[in-house]
């Protein structure tokens, strides 16, 4: 009996160490190691369309490749994690629309268009302002480890821009609320960006690495206005913020 056990662990322990092997291949075999690979990777996924720039980049510290594409009327953006080829980052964003601000369709309406193209997603906000002279609803989602952005021509329903990130948080220490990298956490630095503007409302918040340093990338709304505000991930001070009109319905 001993024997038969001693068997069925090394059979586990075997079976566990070719499915490493296996993973870790895997991985190396989707690596990304040059900005023309990178490049053709994006190409198989746009067919036809033409490159418009290719950036080698770190995001929240790991190296990424960042590709820009044009294919009939849509501007493309692809983030690829260059240690496994896998996509963080897509996007599109529709070139040259237009159409008259007439009738403006109702929060409701636009929240199930959005939820039909992202199906089983949960809505954070709905945000209805003007961008480049248009009215737009701005909508959204989360659906397990991905963010979703969609807008929507507040007049036609048109989808104009739809972009999806994989979240990307720093690991927290449960022990004093703090990552274990000394960051200062993320409800630390919400609470930060709320006392700048009392009464808003957190509806998106993100950590990134920028110009080298990382920061929380924060992103409120009132009733008159929308924020966007970067605070030192160490420091907790603000390094950025801005401040714009809003015309919006949650």
């Amino acid at each position: 009996m001993k024997n038969i056990k001693k068997i069925k662990v090394l059979l586990v322990t075997v079976c566990s160490i070719f499915a490493a092997t296996a993973f870790s291949g895997a991985a190396q075999a989707n690596k990304i190691t040059s900005i023309s690979q990178a490049r053709n990777k994006a190409l198989k996924e746009v067919k036809n369309a033409v490159v418009l720039e290719v950036d080698k980049d770190h995001d929240n510290g790991v190296l990424v490749y960042d590709i820009d594409l044009l294919k009939d009327k849509k501007k493309y953006n692809i983030i690829y994690r260059a240690s496994d080829g896998k996509k963080i980052e897509y996007g599109w964003e529709l070139q040259n629309y237009y159409a008259k601000n007439n009738n403006i369709i109702s929060r409701s309406r636009c929240q199930k268009l959005a939820l039909n193209k992202v199906k089983n997603a949960e809505v954070i906000s709905i945000v209805d302002k003007t961008d480049d002279g248009m009215r737009v609803y701005k909508v959204r989602l989360r659906k397990g480890d991905k963010k979703y952005t969609l807008e929507y021509h507040a007049s036609t329903g048109k989808l104009m821009e739809y972009e999806w990130e994989i979240v990307a948080q720093p690991v927290t220490n449960t022990n004093n609320g703090n990552t274990d990298n000394g960051y200062i956490g993320e409800n630390k630095a919400k609470n930060i960006a709320l006392d700048r503007v009392p009464g808003a409302q957190v509806v998106k918040i993100e950590f990134d690495t920028d110009d080298g340093k990382e920061v929380y990338e924060i992103e409120l709304i009132d009733s008159s206005f929308e924020y966007e505000i970067k605070i030192d991930a160490t420091t907790g001070q603000i390094i950025e913020f801005d401040k714009d009109d809003l015309d919006y319905e949650i």
